[in-house]
C-alpha cells in the first residue's frame, strides 16, 4: 500500500508482515507453520501409532586424536577430539548462527540469565547485537528458505520491539 504524504507528493510505502490476514487465517508466506501444527494436531488426535523401530545405529568411528598445546586446560583438549557419533554431514545451520548472535541482545535486555545466575542488562549492547542480527538479514537477502527468512524477521521484530519497550 503506497500513501501519499504531505503537500509534496512523498509516498510512504506501507508492508503487513504479520503472520495471519484479519481474519484469522495463516499467509501464504507462512504456510509451512500450519503445515507442522496441522500434522501435530493430526497426530494427537488419531489414536496412537504403534512404536517404530528404532533406526539402526551408524556405525563407530574412532576418534581422532589432535595435539593440544601444553598448557591448555582438560576441556580444551576434550573438545579438539573429533565427535564420533555425530554425522559427517550435519553441521552448524544458519538458524544456530542467528540464534548464537540473538542470544546475547536477549541477555543484555535484561531477559536472560548470565550462566552464574546474574542478571545483565545494558541496552547499547543490546542495540549492537540486534544490528548484527539486521545486517545478517541484509547480507542473506535472497539467500534464505521462506522458512530461515521468516525465523530470522520474526527474531529480529521480537527483540526490536523488546528493546523499544526497554528504552521507554
Amino acid at each position: 500500500m503506497t500513501v501519499p504524504v504531505g503537500s509534496q507528493g512523498k509516498e510512504i510505502k506501507v508492508t503487513d508482515k504479520r503472520m495471519f490476514t484479519p481474519e484469522g487465517e495463516l499467509r501464504e508466506e507462512y504456510s509451512f507453520l500450519g503445515e507442522k501444527s496441522t500434522a501435530a494436531t493430526a497426530a494427537e488426535t488419531s489414536e496412537p501409532a504403534p512404536p517404530e523401530p528404532a533406526p539402526p545405529e551408524p556405525p563407530r568411528r574412532s576418534p581422532v586424536e589432535r595435539p593440544v598445546p601444553e598448557g591448555y586446560p582438560a576441556a580444551a583438549a576434550e573438545a579438539s577430539r573429533f565427535d564420533p557419533g555425530a554425522p559427517p554431514e550435519m553441521g552448524p545451520s544458519f538458524l544456530d548462527l542467528a540464534a548464537m548472535l540473538a542470544e546475547p541482545a536477549a541477555i543484555y535486555l535484561g531477559d536472560a540469565p548470565l550462566p552464574d545466575g546474574q542478571w545483565a542488562e545494558n541496552l547499547e549492547m543490546a542495540r549492537l547485537h540486534i544490528d548484527l542480527l539486521d545486517l545478517l538479514r541484509q547480507k542473506t537477502a535472497g539467500n534464505l528458505t521462506t522458512q530461515e527468512s521468516a525465523i530470522l524477521e520474526d527474531l529480529l521484530y521480537r527483540l526490536q520491539v523488546r528493546y523499544v519497550q526497554k528504552r521507554g
